[in-house]
């Protein structure tokens, strides 16, 4: 038994299909299927029950899938630590970002990281906040650049910036001369929003619930972008994060106005496994992300 047998173990476990574990793991088919199967021969169990249709794990399977994953996370955990000795800046690291944020804050940081940390091979992951927290709980990526939801406080965190959201509308629109909005005023309008799965969403209707709005279910945008696209044509209004907000405050059909204070606004953090040995590099990310993030 080597690591190589338990990674291709966890990876059948977690895609229940051998070639996209084997394509997972960089390997062949029968390569991965083999080395499995020596796997089984060598602990005297049956860990896959293996069907012309699907891959099923029988109870063994699982329990030695999960503990062959804590088993690979502690080995990357060790080398970690040791490049973390080494050299804390160095090396590849992982961070994933959300939607709403990876497309206006990374052109702010990655020149400055790159610069900055020239040993740092920076590998970029843009997904959904739950598929984020849960490839950083299984030790795909180092950390996090997300919204802060009281659901993170497993992980260990580090607070960059709070970003206002802001109220976008079509150029023609009743508020259009107005400086500022107040929250109240969004009492009983109704609202465009992102589909499920953003945190970006939940956030924005519960500061848009709170003043008596309500969502607009004719649509559910798949990003910021639509959003904008669909305001631009009068097709209703939202809230946008401040970095995605143009120096215009008018600008292709659409008006952009600030709530009156206290601003609606989301806390932007960078999150981590309280167990990482990256801290060192985390302080020093983080740092570098305060001092180069600016609002338009």
């Amino acid at each position: 038994m080597n690591l190589r047998d338990l990674e291709y173990l966890v990876a059948l476990q977690e895609l229940k299909h051998f070639r996209k574990a084997a394509e997972k793991c960089f390997v062949s088919q029968p390569t991965l299927s083999g080395q499995v199967a020596k796997l089984e021969e060598e602990l005297g169990l049956l860990l896959i029950e293996r069907t012309s249709r699907k891959v099923i794990f029988t109870h063994a399977g699982d329990e030695l899938a999960a503990k062959a994953r804590q088993i690979l996370l502690e080995v990357k955990g060790l080398k970690d630590m040791a490049k973390s000795f080494q050299a804390p800046m160095a090396g590849p690291l992982h961070m994933g970002l959300i939607p709403t944020l990876a497309p206006y804050l990374l052109p702010q940081i990655v020149p400055h990281i790159r610069s900055e940390f020239t040993d740092m091979a920076l590998f970029l992951y843009e997904e959904q906040t739950h598929i984020l927290l849960q490839r950083l709980e299984d030790g795909d990526l180092d950390c996090l650049l997300l919204a802060y939801l009281p659901e993170m406080e497993r992980f260990g965190s580090i607070d960059l910036f709070d970003e206002a959201l802001v109220l976008a509308i079509p150029s023609q629109h009743k508020w259009q001369h107005q400086a500022h909005i107040e929250l109240t005023e969004l009492r009983g309008e109704q609202l465009l929003m992102l589909e499920d799965g953003h945190c970006l969403r939940d956030q924005a209707m519960g500061y848009c619930f709170a003043a008596g709005a309500k969502e607009d279910n004719s649509f559910k945008a798949t990003s910021l972008e639509t959003l904008r696209h669909m305001v631009a044509a009068g097709m209703g209004i939202t809230l946008l994060p401040q970095l995605a907000i143009p120096l215009e405050t008018e600008q292709n059909g659409i008006c952009y106005r600030h709530f009156s204070a206290p601003e609606p606004s989301r806390r932007i953090s960078l999150l981590y496994r309280n167990n990482s040995v990256r801290r060192p590099c985390f302080n020093q990310l983080a740092a570098l992300i305060k001092r180069h993030t600016h609002f338009d």
